[in-house]
């Protein structure tokens, strides 16, 4: 390997200290208020962006804008091929930013005086797709011709349902072709969302995002009529998720075990030995799913602070 991955893989493993870790994401999760877990995250590697006095939304996105400032950097490091990979796993946040520019396009000028309301969109710097061209676009059709041109393709419609499905199916299918060793959290990931999307909600996919989605779960299982049928017709990589999911009602089980996945998969890429793409892929994992856990202990502070078995499940050592 070259000069650029023994950089860039140092830079990964030494990431790993910049994540709150299970004690201090419990700590954060049984705080009585949210004051008190701010006060406790302004002594971590979160500090940055946590401001006191701050609301629940403002505290969750300061945790997620430190996230996105770790990839970025870790993408600086990276050569091509490394930097291509945090990208593809980052998309998360280009999707977000997309959400609130079609929300704010739907909803007209803004009112003074609802700055809080409405916050600046993620600084994506590298990582971004095709955000630039996506954050001048004047209206949902233009917004939807702009995706269409780009690498995350037509979504199939201009609705904000229409958009966040499509984007999120791309991203997926671009994972799994990028970043292999991502591969099964991508079809696992897909498979959750068409399910909820399908069976919960009740929302049939665009056709163009359906086909999309059929590359990874296939054909037989976008065109199941149950969530029985739909379950079964998944492949492996995509069904270990879903296979103790039982009704459609309870996939937001998924959730957490997908994590938990995403996290004991990660810790492990990190560990390999050499220099090479594994342990990049890792950092980024073993950094989401502490964020992801870290906003969750926010929330369950701001409802006066979780304990016992519940807390320790969601919050404690991965599984």
């Amino acid at each position: 390997m070259g000069a650029g991955w023994v950089a860039g893989v140092t830079r990964a493993r030494a990431l790993r200290t910049r994540c709150l870790g299970a004690d201090g994401t419990g700590q954060v999760a049984a705080s009585r208020e949210l004051d008190e877990a701010l006060r406790y995250l302004a002594a971590t590697p979160y500090r940055h962006d946590v401001t006191p006095g701050a609301t629940l939304a403002e505290a969750q996105r300061a945790v997620s804008t430190t996230l996105l400032w770790h990839l970025r950097v870790l993408a600086g490091w990276q050569p091509a091929t490394g930097a291509h990979a945090v990208r593809a796993l980052a998309a998360g946040f280009e999707i977000s930013n997309t959400e609130h520019r079609l929300r704010e396009l739907l909803a007209g000028p803004r009112q003074p005086g609802t700055e809080r309301l409405h916050p600046p969109p993620h600084r994506l710097g590298a990582l971004a797709v095709a955000w630039t061209r996506l954050a001048r676009t004047r209206s949902p059709s233009e917004l939807r011709t702009a995706l269409a041109a780009s690498a995350w393709g037509d979504p199939g419609g201009d609705s904000p349902a229409a958009v966040a499905t499509g984007m999120r199916v791309s991203a997926a299918v671009r994972l799994a072709a990028a970043v292999p060793d991502a591969g099964r959290w991508a079809a696992a990931r897909l498979a959750l969302l068409v399910g909820r999307e399908v069976f919960v909600v009740g929302r049939r996919l665009p056709d163009l995002s359906a086909r999309r989605a059929a590359r990874l779960l296939g054909r037989r299982a976008l065109g199941a009529g149950t969530y029985a049928d739909f379950r079964q017709a998944l492949p492996a990589a995509a069904g270990w998720l879903l296979a103790d999911v039982g009704e459609a009602a309870d996939l937001w089980r998924a959730e957490a075990r997908w994590w938990d996945a995403v996290e004991r998969d990660g810790r492990d890429l990190l560990r390999r030995a050499g220099f090479g793409p594994q342990p990049v892929v890792g950092a980024v994992a073993l950094l989401s799913a502490d964020a992801w856990r870290a906003r969750g202990a926010l929330e369950l502070a701001a409802r006066g602070g979780g304990a016992g078995d519940w807390t320790a499940e969601v919050f404690g050592a991965p599984r």
